[in-house]
């Protein structure tokens, strides 16, 4: 019986590595945002489990919301996308410490924007952590006030990245893979 070909992945962050920094960064964060409540928003799916993990060891009050930024197409035709942005309930961010949540910040654009809306929204303010920071394919002048590691592989997936309907979000460990459909 033939089945899909399946592509050999390559571990490129380990699991203990994972745990490791994403321990770092909560310690980092916390002196950070000591005596403060931090509004964590995490963008899916990718941020996923980054989150959960980072929520786990922070030590300071959090309340924690997803957002799901989605492109569309005008049917006039314009020359660019637009962008709406999904939250799991409405926030109310004035006055508010947002920490934006993501699993991987590749070209920079998607942080950026949500980062400019919530600054509009009256946030107190906004700061960006990620897991993984592919700077090499950055196309705005973004730098995240916190990061676990810099990749440059083309596509990962495991430790909640991965493609929409692909498999492999589940591992515990991050891995090069072939892309076989788009990135999320």
């Amino acid at each position: 019986m033939n089945g899909p070909r399946v592509e050999p992945l390559r571990p490129v962050i380990t699991t203990d590595q994972i745990q490791k920094r994403v321990k770092e960064l909560a310690r980092q964060i916390s002196d950070d945002y000591k005596g403060q409540t931090i509004q964590m928003l995490a963008v899916l799916e990718n941020a996923f489990m980054f989150l959960a993990d980072l929520v786990r060891a922070l030590e300071v009050p959090v309340v924690c919301q997803f957002i799901k930024p989605k492109y569309t197409r005008p049917p006039s035709g314009a020359a660019h996308d637009v962008m709406e942005i999904f939250f799991s309930h409405e926030p109310d961010i004035r006055g508010r410490h947002i920490l934006l949540v993501e699993g991987l910040v590749h070209s920079g654009v998607t942080s950026e924007f949500l980062m400019n809306d919530l600054r509009a929204r009256g946030a107190a303010s906004v700061k960006l952590v990620t897991l993984l920071d592919r700077q090499s394919a950055r196309r705005v002048p973004l730098q995240p006030d916190y990061f676990g590691f810099l990749v440059d592989e083309t596509f990962l997936v495991g430790y909640g990245l991965g493609a929409v309907e692909q498999t492999n979000r589940n591992l515990p460990y991050l891995a090069a893979a072939n892309p076989k459909a788009s990135v999320t």
